[in-house]
This record gives structure tokens, C-alpha cells and sequence, in this order.
């Protein structure tokens, strides 16, 4: 399927966005001269700053939208490239895994994560962050809309799953693969938007690409404005609107 990312919507709230990449980028010791890895790296400018301040030697972006690859040509160099590919199936071993807001893309997080830490050279660190939202209403009603016709038909029955573990369970895995020090926490993050409204258009940059993928371009839009209508009907049209975010940050060093 074309990908439906869109740089400049998800950009739309590109702070917000950010502030939990630069908190997972603090639990990360630096590691001169190692290798590192971004898993999801998106447009490649976070990708700039964890390759400065991780202090690799070399640092691979990998993210499979060429859409938002097609930006990353301004951060690259000085070690740091960019590639086309699937995340869960890189190749090779590093001294840094990271990965900020990619996994929940992929199921079978039992089995995901420790293929991915097989990755992580001993002595090596393993450093994630996964949103954690499914139950809020802006997510809630995405899948129940889905259900909907004329949706439900021209998706196939599709409805998004979520494979996001509770964060206990990260750490359990984690733990049991080897890691030390680790830190696996549940944070809220609280973004003050314009209006109620602002919330269909943080997800439209995210979980709802997924539909729009799914659907020719104008059931989408009746779906986006089904969408939006229940939406607003759940959570009230308010203006400002206080979204609060759960997200899973996790990082851990593989044993020596």
C-alpha cells in the first residue's frame, strides 16, 4: 500500500511530538565511537540530535515511508545515513538500538522485542517509547467508526489492533533477556490544544493514516468527518482542549 504519512500534519505538532523523544534520548548513556540505530526515524531530524548526543561513530536511520524519508537528506552525514526498510527486519548489531513511537506499528510485541534486542551487541543498550492511548476516546472511536458503513465494507473488516504491552510486561522481557538498569515507566503527557478539534488533527498525522491507506480518497474524507462528529460528541467541542497522552518509555543495557 502507498504510504499516507503526511511530514508536514504530523509536523503540525512537532513540540509535543518531540518532548517524549527527548526524554527517552536522557535514560541513553552516550556511547563514543559505537553504532547506533533509529527504528521509525521518520524525517531524520530527531535522528540529527540522538546522533549527536549519543556521540556514535556511525548512526543508521531506518523508517519504511519514503515520504518522510524524502526529508531526511538535510540531516544526513558526519556518520549519520539514511535508509529505506523495514524495521523489523534490520540487519545487524549495534551499540544503540533506538526507537521512538515505531513499535506499535508492528504486532507481536512478545516476540518483536526480543528479536529486536537480539540486536543489541552485550554491553549495548536498548532504548524504546510506544504510545500507550488505545483507550483514550480520540483512539476508541477511530476502530469504532471503522465498524461503520460504508467503512466496515471497504476496509474488508478491518479494524486497527493494538499490540502495546503494559509496561510491566516490557520490563519483564526485558529483564529476562539480560538487561540491567532498566527504567520502563508509564508517563502522561499533557498537550493544551487550540480546541477539541485539535485532537482529530494530531490523529489524523498518526493512527488514522492507517485507515486513510485502506479507503479511496473521498470515503476517507466521510470517514474523517464521521470521525470527527462522534469524537467531539464523546469529548465535548472545547476550546482549549487538555489531551492527555499515556506513553511507555523503556531503556535498558544488554549484559556484558
Amino acid at each position: 500500500m502507498p504510504s499516507t504519512w503526511n511530514p508536514d500534519q504530523y509536523h503540525r505538532f512537532r513540540d509535543e511530538r518531540s518532548k517524549p523523544f527527548f526524554d527517552l534520548l536522557s535514560l541513553v548513556e552516550p556511547c563514543p565511537g559505537g553504532s547506533a540505530v533509529d527504528l521509525g526515524c521518520g524525517t531524520g531530524e530527531l535522528t540529527r540530535l540522538l546522533h549527536e548526543r549519543s556521540q556514535a561513530a556511525t548512526t543508521l536511520g531506518l523508517d519504511s515511508s519514503e515520504t518522510m524519508l524524502a526529508k531526511t537528506a538535510a540531516h544526513a552525514g558526519s556518520g549519520l545515513r539514511f535508509e529505506l526498510g523495514d524495521i523489523a527486519a534490520f540487519e545487524g548489531d549495534y551499540d544503540l538500538v533506538f526507537s521512538n513511537a515505531a513499535f506499535q506499528w508492528l504486532d507481536g510485541h512478545e516476540s518483536l522485542i526480543p528479536a529486536i534486542a537480539a540486536h543489541v551487541k552485550p554491553g549495548g543498550q536498548f532504548a524504546f517509547q510506544v504510545p500507550a492511548n488505545a483507550d483514550h476516546p480520540s483512539h476508541l472511536v477511530a476502530h469504532a467508526v471503522a465498524r461503520e458503513e460504508p467503512f466496515a465494507t471497504a476496509l474488508g473488516g478491518y479494524v486497527r489492533e493494538w499490540p502495546v504491552l503494559p509496561p510491566e510486561r516490557y520490563a519483564e522481557i526485558l529483564d529476562g533477556l539480560g538487561f540491567e538498569g532498566l527504567t520502563v515507566r508509564l508517563e502522561v503527557y499533557g498537550h493544551h490544544l487550540e480546541s477539541s478539534d485539535g485532537v482529530v488533527e494530531w490523529v489524523k498525522g498518526t493512527l488514522l493514516t492507517d485507515y486513510e491507506k485502506r479507503m479511496p480518497a473521498e470515503l476517507f474524507q466521510r470517514y474523517l468527518a464521521r470521525y470527527r462528529e462522534r469524537l467531539l460528541g464523546e469529548i465535548g467541542a472545547r476550546a482549549p482542549y487538555f489531551y492527555a497522552f499515556k506513553r511507555i518509555l523503556a531503556c535498558g543495557r544488554k549484559t556484558a
